[in-house]
């Protein structure tokens, strides 16, 4: 079992910045690829960002694309996800997700939340404008 546990989330003006933390259980975390993704209320979860297992790759979703940073820090379990420029269109629910199955190894993969087997809580985000 793998537990996720994120924070970070909060209440923020339009253009501010806020940097989510995802701290992971497990010994094998750096075995991990990490995803975030989001869900506003009445809508679909929607992916966000996700980041290899090696740190070497990272993908975003347009909306987010040079606003939005993910990294990850395996000797502390952690993903994060800093959030720059912010817009009152990304207030939503920001979860962390874990693939721990060895993969993905389809770059398309990283996207759908079908790709992973472990979630987190949440962490609302909301942007006042």
């Amino acid at each position: 079992q793998v537990q996720l546990v994120e924070s970070g989330g909060g209440l923020v003006q339009a253009g501010g910045s806020l940097r989510l933390s995802c701290a992971a259980s497990g010994r094998t975390f750096s075995s991990y690829a990490m995803g975030w993704f989001r869900q506003a209320p009445g809508k679909e979860r929607e992916f966000v960002a996700a980041i290899n297992r090696s740190g070497g790759n990272t993908y975003y979703a347009d909306s987010v694309k040079g606003r939005f940073a993910i990294s990850r820090d395996d000797a502390k379990n952690t993903v994060y996800l800093q959030m720059n420029s912010l817009k009152p269109e990304d207030t939503a629910v920001y979860y962390c997700a874990a693939n721990t199955k060895g993969g993905p190894f389809y770059s398309s993969s990283y996207y759908y939340t079908g790709t992973y087997d472990y979630w987190g809580q949440g962490t609302q985000v909301t942007v006042s404008s």
